[in-house]
């Protein structure tokens, strides 16, 4: 028969792997590893990320063609995220940057691996030519996201606060701001380009 301590002891650890992160605190390092251990919604993230990276690794390897080398880029990109996620001891914020980061890299699992069905997708004609196209995908993520596709470029924006209108900022400076059926799309740095944009139809 198990001694009361330990039982008690199981049900601790049980509920801590409910409440704490998807790592051991135990062997936490960094200091935005022991944020997140000291932080229950920062726990409540990290498990978030770490199920949306499970899912994307499922469906890389589920792929017809390419599964190894889909699986061996999104391990590395998954690393690099962790050493960006570790690098925010170096700014003004600490906390207020890990929060970020895992929200972006939520947002970035959902839209490049299509985790979720898009609750919209808006077609645009940008510059004054249906063939300048941008098309944007709207996603329910921790915050509001999208995925964009222009030509063979996809690329992640999040909401982000803004006096009118919706606006979402990508990487590299890529962003659009909504506003009705129009809209101002820039292109990623080091071009920037700038065009404004009509919907032409939502699905």
């Amino acid at each position: 028969m198990r001694s009361l301590v330990v039982v008690l002891a199981e049900r601790a650890g049980s509920a801590f792997a409910e409440t704490g992160p998807s790592f051991d605190c135990a062997h936490a390092e960094s200091s935005a590893e022991k944020l997140v251990c000291a932080d229950p919604d920062l726990a409540r993230l990290d498990r978030l990320v770490a199920e949306r990276y499970s899912a994307a690794l499922a469906a890389a390897r589920g792929l017809d063609a390419g599964a190894v080398e889909a699986e061996a880029n999104l391990k590395a990109y998954q690393r690099g995220w962790i050493k960006g996620r570790d690098d925010c001891w170096k700014a003004q914020d600490e906390h207020s940057c890990v929060v970020f980061q895992y929200q972006f890299r939520e947002a970035e699992l959902v839209t490049a691996w299509m985790l979720e069905a898009p609750q919209q997708t808006a077609f645009w004609a940008c510059g004054g030519s249906a063939a300048n196209e941008v098309v944007t995908m709207f996603f329910d993520t921790e915050v509001p996201s999208v995925r964009f596709e222009r030509g063979d470029s996809v690329d992640t924006g999040i909401l982000t606060e803004t006096a009118s209108g919706a606006r979402y900022e990508g990487t590299f400076g890529r962003s659009i701001w909504i506003k009705g059926e129009e809209a101002q799309y820039r292109d990623p740095d080091p071009d920037g380009t700038q065009y404004r944009c009509v919907l032409r139809g939502t699905r």
